[in-house]
């Protein structure tokens, strides 16, 4: 018995997509009821959910779990959701620069940045881009933790390793003191110690008077600069992250998402933190 390889995959047909029963779909999860997306569709409930149950029987997926009083999206509903909510925002605001003869519309980007990166680096200067770009606002999203960006988002900058892997990697509680004090060879005990989950508490720990830390910086170039912070030790410590910009290749098309990313590299493409894996090293109060 042999197992068959490489079969082809389903697609659908662009001319069979089913729009009604998209934008039904999104009603539902934007409301979270089938009443109120039929309200605020103007559509009758029975109408809304016979499209929603024509769209997963196109998938062949169920899209939401329906529950007495919860209605939730499944996984699938979950990557699905994103696509139709783009696509249609990609609709709208084409149609709405027809409609007024070109004239630039007001556009809303939403822009995933890790937090130590917005609070230090990115906020104090999106001033300067909206200054260039007035007709572009930004939905600034911050999420904690290392690894792929939303599913919902324009423009994302993520610190992340260089290699993407599905295999999850279990570290020791304090992996990069660790790593920092064989590097140097200081006989510090680094099983104690607050553990914070941003470079910017970090920072705020060891401006407080309460000790040492480890921090990109790049980040934090200007508290050094001032002597706020200080560099007890020469080592810096590469732990293999960095700074990226992705964008979705489908979405570089888009006039304001290309024009936002290309001031990002403009600012940020000199620095370290854009370019290459941040350089931990130890921070500590004057």
């Amino acid at each position: 018995m042999t197992r068959e390889r490489n079969a082809p995959k389903k697609t659908i047909d662009r001319r069979w997509l089913p729009l009604n029963a998209l934008r039904a779909f999104e009603g539902v999860a934007k409301h979270g009821s089938f009443t109120a997306a039929a309200n605020a569709l103007l559509i009758s409930q029975s109408a809304l959910s016979r499209h929603v149950i024509a769209l997963e029987r196109l998938t062949g997926v169920q899209l939401f779990e329906r529950r007495p009083h919860a209605l939730t999206l499944t996984k699938a509903g979950q990557h699905l959701l994103p696509a139709v909510a783009k696509s249609f925002d990609r609709l709208e605001y084409a149609l709405d620069d027809i409609r007024n003869e070109g004239a630039p519309a007001q556009r809303t980007l939403r822009v995933q940045m890790p937090p130590s990166f917005a609070v230090q680096l990115a906020v104090p200067i999106l001033r300067d881009f909206h200054r260039m770009c007035a007709e572009v606002d930004i939905d600034l999203v911050s999420p904690h933790g290392v690894g792929p960006p939303l599913g919902d988002v324009d423009v994302a900058v993520i610190y992340s390793r260089p290699t993407v892997t599905e295999l999850v990697t279990d570290q020791p509680r304090h992996f990069l003191w660790l790593q920092f004090v064989r590097q140097t060879g200081l006989g510090v005990d680094v099983e104690r110690g607050l553990v914070v989950d941003t470079a910017v508490l970090a920072a705020q720990y060891a401006l407080s008077g309460q000790g040492v830390a480890l921090a990109d910086p790049s980040l934090f170039a200007e508290e050094l600069s001032s002597g706020r912070l200080v560099k007890p030790f020469d080592t810096a410590l590469d732990a293999g992250y960095g700074y990226y910009l992705t964008t979705p290749p489908e979405e570089l098309g888009d006039s304001a998402i290309a024009l936002f990313r290309s001031w990002l590299i403009e600012r940020f493409g000199k620095r370290a933190t854009a370019a290459h894996p941040p350089v931990q090293l130890a921070v500590s109060n004057e």
